[in-house]
């Protein structure tokens, strides 16, 4: 609701900004809405097509790189007259109906595929999901693009190889993991990767994650599968560490993701100020500590 007000509110000759995609059917207008927008700020060509790539790339990222069981519906990218960018898309898991939200700033994107996100916002952390963007999965990274870059013939018998005992095996060891149909959707070996897009990439041959993620048809399943060949044949895991960074502690005045939890919120309050009533430092800075901790809480529920 917010993105589509702001993208009715906003001009971009005016502001100097434009917003880019949206909810549902809307958010597949976003790199036809980009050109244009380029187009009006004066950008080139070449900064254009990388705006689109951008935006292609930070959707595929979030739905395909990491998985933990939710399903982008929404993609807005913010784009200013400059050439910078940000992109905030929210996806929806269809079993607990809980929503994560990712948070993308472009002068903090070094690479698509490694720890790209300001921040990735849920309401609880998962206790496994499958993050090819994490550090932790650099060995998995490389390991993909080998692979990939066999012959499809060989790919399809290292699929076979590993699938009969593997969904034993993985609950053999995670066997802390509640069993929920996310978890198996993100553990389990797929039946089948694409494998007109598994001959492309090997006709292309990848150099880098990037580039192999970069090719069209390359999904969930395929980007899975080749994470379980990575570790279970060649030793390199993957990162199963959720990357949500940020949760909602209280809930939400309109009751989303849950409603306040008032009870928790005053003895927060309560914590933080008697941490600034006892710390060491001068009364003058404790009172400006009380005042900024003020500034944050509902004048019915004040800081003393």
């Amino acid at each position: 609701m917010v993105t589509g007000v702001l993208k009715s509110a906003i001009d971009p000759e005016g502001h100097g900004l434009a917003v880019c995609g949206g909810k549902g059917r809307t958010s597949v207008r976003a790199p036809v809405e980009i050109s244009h927008a380029g187009e009006e700020f004066g950008l080139s060509t070449d900064r254009i097509d990388r705006l689109r790539y951008a935006s292609r790339m930070s959707a595929k990222v979030d739905n395909t790189a990491v998985q933990a069981g939710y399903r982008l519906y929404h993609h807005a990218f913010f784009l200013t007259e400059k050439g910078n960018w940000a992109v905030v898309q929210q996806g929806m898991s269809l079993g607990d109906r809980t929503a994560r939200r990712y948070h993308w700033l472009s002068e903090h994107v070094g690479s698509f595929v490694v720890e790209p996100h300001d921040a990735i916002v849920g309401d609880a952390r998962r206790e496994v999901a499958l993050d090819m963007t994490a550090v932790d999965s650099e060995g998995c990274r490389k390991t993909s693009v080998d692979v990939i870059r066999e012959e499809p013939r060989k790919v399809l018998r290292m699929l076979k190889s590993v699938r009969p005992s593997h969904q034993r095996s993985l609950q053999e060891w995670m066997p802390k993991v509640q069993w929920k149909e996310y978890v198996a959707d993100v553990l389990s070996m797929p039946q089948s990767l694409n494998w007109k897009a598994v001959k492309k990439a090997y006709e292309f041959q990848p150099q880098n994650y990037e580039e192999l993620f970069g090719i069209r048809g390359i999904g969930p399943a395929t980007v899975r599968g080749l994470a379980l060949i990575s570790e279970l044949i060649y030793g390199e895991p993957p990162s199963w560490r959720d990357p949500v960074k940020y949760s909602f502690a209280y809930g939400g005045k309109d009751g989303v993701p849950h409603p306040v939890d008032r009870r928790a919120m005053d003895e927060s309050v309560q914590v933080l100020r008697d941490a600034i009533q006892r710390a060491r430092v001068g009364s003058k800075e404790r009172l400006k500590s009380l005042q900024r901790l003020r500034g944050f809480v509902p004048r019915d529920r004040g800081v003393q």
